[in-house]
């Protein structure tokens, strides 16, 4: 089998994330990482990691140590770790557009993405409101934002929304859609043949029977009972107080948290460092790190690179399945 070609960017380059890369490249490897970046920030950061870094033309072969091919994303001022400059918004989101372009011609099998700062780029001039929701709209086509550690896997109804819009935004066909595509990509890019899905209530104890709220009755429960008479293995609406107890985890492969502060903490306490980031739905595999920027670990070399190679791994074994899946 060819080797995979893997896209990667590194995210806001006054972060953890080019030293990340390097950290990687470094890493034994089944798959080509040709990085989507600013060369110069990339040597320096590996000069603050300390190992040597050999960036080889876009189209090489980069598996041997220390290696990274390079499509460059020149930034436009000079990377200082640890202080973001929103000048370089346009090269972070060029990057990640680039590397999307190339996943969806094929030119690579995945996108592994670093953290990127929201608000630099906003104070960029740059609508963002994250990279999935870039990666959405440049594909056009719904995605389901899911996080994933060796104990369980989290996905989100909404992501990026304030807590008071969140319950204008629960509404039936997006919360039917979104347990569609995680039903769809635990069988293909996990290959779980029947997913058992827990589908939370938003209100405490899941609205106890409409006191504490009728999200539940009137939206989750008429989605939930409709695609389970279309053969889903779907449980809930549930308290999530105690949907994330050990014994009760073992009854799902995931579970549908209704906001992002509903089940993320949870899945970050139970394995922050091996914890990784996944865009459902796209037309390629896109993991990323589970954390953000890390400025202040920027330029010291002190950032752990575990979330980044869990990351490439996740991305290499999601490729490899659809690859096969394709072929027969």
């Amino acid at each position: 089998m060819a080797p995979l070609r893997l896209a990667l960017v590194p995210g806001e380059p006054a972060g953890v994330g080019p030293e990340l890369c390097v950290h990687l490249a470094h890493r034994p490897r089944e798959c080509a990482l040709v990085a989507l970046a600013d060369p110069d920030t990339l040597r320096a950061a590996a000069a603050v990691v300390g190992r040597p870094l050999h960036l080889l033309p876009a189209d090489a072969d980069a598996r041997g140590p220390g290696e990274l091919a390079v499509v460059p994303v020149p930034n436009a001022v000079p990377t200082i770790f640890g202080t973001p400059d929103p000048r370089n918004a346009r090269a972070v989101v060029d990057a990640l557009l680039r590397a999307a372009d190339g996943c969806v011609r094929g030119d690579y099998a995945g996108l592994v993405t670093g953290p990127v700062h929201k608000a630099t780029v906003n104070a960029g001039g740059i609508a963002y409101s994250g990279t999935t929701e870039l990666l959405a709209a440049h594909a056009r086509c719904d995605v389901v934002m899911m996080l994933a550690n060796p104990s369980m896997r989290v996905a989100l109804a909404t992501t990026h929304l304030p807590l008071r819009a969140v319950p204008d935004a629960l509404q039936p066909a997006p919360l039917e859609r979104t347990l569609r595509i995680l039903h769809a990509a635990l069988r293909r890019d996990f290959g779980i043949e029947a997913p058992r899905i827990a589908v939370l209530g938003l209100n405490p104890h899941a609205g106890e029977a409409g006191h504490l709220g009728r999200e539940e009755i009137e939206v989750i429960a008429p989605v939930v009972t409709r695609l389970c008479a279309e053969g889903l293995a779907l449980i809930g609406p549930l308290p999530a107080d105690t949907a994330f107890l050990p014994a009760r985890l073992r009854e799902f492969d995931a579970v549908l948290a209704m906001y992002h502060d509903q089940g993320l903490p949870v899945l970050k306490h139970a394995g922050f460092e091996q914890a990784v980031n996944l865009t459902l739905g796209l037309p390629y595999p896109r993991v990323a790190v589970d954390h953000g920027t890390a400025l202040d670990l920027a330029g010291r070399n002190a950032a752990d690179p575990s979330s980044m190679i869990a990351a490439m791994q996740t991305c290499i074994a999601i490729a490899r399945r659809r690859s096969t899946d394709r072929h027969g």
